[in-house]
């Protein structure tokens, strides 16, 4: 995998983190996260308006690069091809959230039976699946370090995909309090990772 002539040094530095990510090293992954979580979230927050939204997005956003880690050729440098990534992300919530408003007569055939909606399957070959679950469990392993409200809230909203008010719903909280306690527990879940980076200087 060559790299480009024309990347400036911060576009070099990130493709040597890429690299080393791919082998499996956690702190690369932490030290492309810390560089562009920021600027991610700033970018995605103007696109949905919305805090907590981008707050998942930009989790999410990190999540699908680094599955997809094996998929980036360094023709453009990384940042170009994350913000791509962030981007896309962005534009798939804001249709899901528009056909989520959309009259129920829409979601209807001609019959007036409901209409599935087709969600193309987007299959991973046993390698990436085996890179998948390795990485899932890395993170679960940093996860269970929080403490147990924080590690519950995020298992139930990061694995299993519930929403703020399924969450509010199954442990019998506020809905207010679960966002806050979700917000917390992803700034401490950054913290770790931050330990981590350091820990492996």
């Amino acid at each position: 995998m060559e790299i480009n002539a024309n990347f400036t040094e911060n576009a070099k530095n990130d493709f040597h983190l890429v690299v080393r990510a791919r082998e499996g090293d956690q702190k690369a992954y932490a030290d492309l996260m810390q560089r562009y979580k920021d600027s991610i979230y700033f970018m995605v927050l103007k696109m949905v308006n919305n805090k907590e939204d981008a707050m998942d997005l930009t989790v999410e956003t990190f999540a699908k690069a680094f599955e997809k880690l094996e998929k980036y050729q360094p023709e453009y440098a990384f940042s170009t091809w994350l913000f791509r990534v962030a981007t896309n992300n962005c534009i798939d919530f804001i249709r899901k959230k528009k056909l989520n408003t959309t009259s129920i007569h829409g979601m209807m055939d001609d019959d007036g039976d409901e209409q599935p909606l087709q969600i193309k399957s987007d299959g991973l070959n046993p390698e990436e699946t085996s890179i998948k679950k390795q990485q899932t469990e890395e993170l679960k392993q940093l996860i269970d370090s929080l403490p147990p409200r924080y590690r519950n809230l995020i298992v139930l909203r990061y694995f299993d995909e519930l929403s703020y008010e399924e969450i509010a719903q199954q442990l019998d909280l506020p809905l207010g309090t679960v966002k806050a306690q979700l917000f917390r527990g992803r700034y401490l879940l950054g913290n770790i990772l931050n330990r981590v980076k350091k820990n492996d200087i």
